[in-house]
C-alpha cells in the first residue's frame, strides 16, 4: 500500500500502522486500548476471513456494534477487502434491523453479543448464510468473531489491486423506509484513498494528525460521528470511545486523555451550557482545537456563548449522507455570524428558485450541490428517490437558504418534513404509517415542535376514529402501538387531537399550517 504523507504526518491507517505500530489506536469503556498494529492484524484477519468464506470486492458487511473497536475492525476489514461496510443503527426495532439486513444484500454480519437477539432473526430472512454471522464474544445462533479471526490467519494474503471499499450508511427518506446511500467503490488502494481524505479532513476542521486524541461521543452507526473518527484514525490518532454521552463525562474524559477534537451535535452544546459554572471551571479542556458539529442547525446564542468558553474551536458542517457541502471555520462563522460556511473544494453551490432559475446572491431558494471531483451518488434500490434528488449532477437535500456576496451559504428553512432531535434525523411518514396501522386513528399528520434541549421533537396531530375518546389512555394506547415498531427515538413526545386535519383541494395535508402555531409560541385548543 502506498504510504500518504504531508510533510511530517503520515496519513492513512496501514501506513500509520507502519511508523508507529505501539501507539494506542483506540481507548475504549474502561480504559482497553488496541494499538495500531494490533488493530491492523484484527482487521486483516477479519478481511482475510470474509474472503475465505466467498466474499467478494463489491459485497457488503453489516456491523450491528456498539462503540467499540471491533466496530474499527470491521471498516479496515471493508476497506481491504473491497467491500461495503453497512452500519446499522443498534436503536432501531427488530423489525427496523430486518428491513435494514434485507435490503442491502449483505452477505455477512458482525454483531456484539448483547445485540444479537436484535437481528437474530433478520438473519433469518436475508440474504446472510448464518455461517457468515459472528458476534463478539458469543451468542446462540452466531459463530463467535474468534472463529472469524482464526479462518482469517490461516487464510492467504488477499489479491493484489483489490481496489478499496467504502461505507453505504442507511438514512431515511420520506417514504418512512431508510435508504441506503451508495457510491461506486475507489479504484485505488485503501492507504491512498482515507489517508488522502483524513488528510483533506484535517485541514478543514483543524483536527491535529499524528499524536491528536479524538472523542467519540455519538454512535458510530451514525455519518457524523463516523467520519470523524475514521478520519482521526486515517490521521494517525487515539480514538478514545464513549459508551453513553453525559455532559460533565465528557468534560472529564476530554481534560483525563486531553482530547485535541470531537464531534458534537447542538443538543449536547445545550447540556454542557446548562451544567453550573463551577462544574464547567473545575475542568482543564485547553487541549482542545477542534470541535465540530452538523446533524442540525446551531442556534447562534448558543454558539457564541460556547466559542466564549472553549475559545474560537467550534466547526461546523452543512451536508448529509448524500454529501457534504460546506465547512464553515471558527473564524468565519464569527465574521458572518449565523453561516454555515463556504463550499469546499471541489463543491460549487447552487440555489434555485421555485422557477428552476438560480438565486441571485441574498434570494432564498432550494439548495444544491455540485461535487465536481466525486463519483455519483445513489439511493440504493430506488431510482425513483435517486431521480428526485438529482437536477442534472446536481445533488439536494431539500434544504432552503441562500448565498451572500462572497459564496457563505445561510440556511433558510430544512426539508419540509423532516425533523432534527438531537442531531438525528426523524421522518414523520414513517411514524404516520405506524400509527395508521391502529383502528383507533383516522388520519395523521407528524411534525416537529420546537424543544429546548433536543431542538425539534416529535408531535403527532391525530384525527381519531368516530367514537374514540381524546383522553390519556388513547394516547397512551398509541405509544404503546408505535413502541412495537418504532425506535424509541422516533416515538411521539406529543399527541394532540384534532377534529378535522388541514388538507389542500387535492387532498394533501398542510402541514406549515399546522406547524404554525408551535413556532410562533401560540396554544392551542384542541
Amino acid at each position: 500500500m502506498t504510504a500518504t504523507g504531508t510533510g511530517t504526518a503520515t496519513f492513512g491507517f496501514w501506513a500509520v500502522a507502519d511508523e508507529a505500530p505501539t501507539r494506542a489506536a483506540v481507548v475504549g469503556p474502561g480504559d482497553t486500548t488496541i494499538s495500531y498494529a494490533e488493530l491492523r492484524g484484527v482487521g486483516r484477519a477479519m478481511a482475510r476471513g470474509l474472503w475465505a468464506l466467498g466474499l467478494r470486492r463489491g459485497d457488503g458487511l453489516a456491523a450491528l456494534l456498539p462503540n467499540r473497536s471491533t466496530f474499527f475492525a470491521a471498516h479496515l476489514a471493508a476497506m481491504e477487502a473491497g467491500l461495503y461496510l453497512v452500519p446499522v443503527n443498534t436503536h432501531l426495532a427488530e423489525a427496523e434491523v430486518t428491513y435494514v439486513l434485507g435490503d442491502c444484500d449483505a452477505r455477512a454480519l458482525v454483531t456484539d453479543a448483547d445485540l444479537a437477539p436484535l437481528s437474530r432473526a433478520a438473519v433469518a430472512t436475508s440474504l446472510i448464510d448464518p455461517r457468515a454471522c459472528f458476534a463478539d464474544p458469543h451468542a446462540d445462533g452466531f459463530r463467535p468473531l474468534g472463529d472469524l479471526l482464526d479462518l482469517g490467519h490461516a487464510a492467504p494474503p488477499l489479491p493484489p489491486g483489490l481496489g478499496a471499499g467504502t461505507t453505504m450508511m442507511y438514512t431515511s427518506g420520506t417514504t418512512g423506509r431508510p435508504k441506503g446511500v451508495r457510491r461506486p467503490l475507489p479504484e485505488a488502494d485503501p492507504n491512498t484513498v482515507y489517508g488522502s481524505a483524513a488528510a483533506v479532513y484535517c485541514q478543514g476542521f483543524g483536527m491535529p494528525t499524528g499524536r491528536g486524541v479524538h472523542l467519540v461521543c455519538g454512535p458510530l452507526y451514525h455519518a457524523g460521528p463516523s467520519a470523524s473518527a475514521v478520519a482521526a484514525l486515517h490521521a494517525g490518532n487515539t480514538i478514545v470511545l464513549m459508551d453513553r454521552w453525559e455532559p460533565e463525562a465528557c468534560l472529564a474524559m476530554i481534560e483525563r486523555h486531553r482530547v485535541t477534537s470531537t464531534q458534537m451535535v447542538p443538543t449536547m452544546f445545550h447540556r454542557l451550557l446548562a451544567l453550573p459554572a463551577p462544574v464547567r471551571e473545575k475542568y482543564d479542556l485547553s487541549s482542545l482545537v477542534s470541535v465540530m458539529h452538523t446533524g442540525a442547525p446551531c442556534p447562534m446564542p448558543v454558539k457564541t456563548k460556547l466559542m466564549q468558553w472553549l475559545g474560537p474551536v467550534v466547526y461546523e458542517t452543512y451536508g448529509g449522507t448524500e454529501s457534504v457541502a460546506t465547512i464553515a471555520t471558527p473564524r468565519r462563522w464569527l465574521e458572518r455570524p449565523g453561516t454555515v460556511g463556504r463550499a469546499i473544494h471541489g463543491i460549487t453551490l447552487h440555489i434555485v428558485g421555485d422557477d428552476g432559475q438560480e438565486c441571485r446572491p441574498g434570494e432564498p431558494g432550494t439548495i444544491y450541490v455540485e461535487n465536481a471531483n466525486a463519483p455519483s451518488v445513489e439511493y440504493f434500490k430506488d431510482p425513483e428517490k435517486t431521480r428526485g434528488m438529482r437536477r442534472g449532477s446536481w445533488v439536494t437535500l431539500g434544504d432552503i437558504g441562500h448565498l451572500d456576496e462572497d459564496g457563505f451559504l445561510f440556511l433558510r428553512d430544512r426539508a419540509v418534513d423532516m425533523i432534527i432531535s438531537g442531531g438525528i434525523n426523524i421522518y414523520p411518514a414513517e411514524i404516520e404509517s405506524a400509527l395508521l396501522e391502529s383502528e383507533l386513528v383516522a388520519d395523521v399528520a407528524v411534525i416537529g415542535a420546537p424543544d429546548d434541549e433536543w431542538g425539534e421533537q416529535v408531535v403527532a396531530i391525530i384525527e381519531l376514529a368516530p367514537g374514540v375518546p381524546g383522553d390519556a389512555a388513547t394516547v397512551a394506547a398509541l405509544l404503546e402501538h408505535c413502541a412495537k415498531q418504532l425506535a424509541r427515538f422516533k416515538l411521539p413526545r406529543r399527541i394532540d387531537f384534532v377534529p378535522d386535519l388541514p388538507r389542500l383541494p387535492s387532498g394533501k395535508v398542510q402541514k406549515r399550517v399546522l406547524r404554525a402555531p408551535y413556532w410562533e409560541g401560540t396554544d392551542r385548543s384542541i
